[in-house]
């Protein structure tokens, strides 16, 4: 996935270096780049960070249960 990623960005971001002016070509490439991809990768990231606070969480419940009572 990274490597369509990085193709993508590149196309971009010769799209974004033939615009009129330089506000077009930032819009044009926050417009097809960043934005798009940064819901991907946070769509596609989310049985990570799942598995990640269930990983915190069961680590933050066995601190727990190791500490001793007074």
């Amino acid at each position: 996935m990274w490597i369509i990623a990085i193709g993508w960005i590149y196309v971009v971001a010769l799209m974004a270096a033939t615009e009129s002016t330089v506000i077009a070509g930032i819009m044009t490439f926050f417009g097809y780049c960043v934005l798009p991809m940064s819901l991907l990768f946070y769509l596609t990231g989310g049985k990570k960070r799942r598995a990640r606070r269930q990983a915190q969480a069961a680590a933050h419940k066995d601190k727990d249960d190791a500490a001793p009572e007074d």
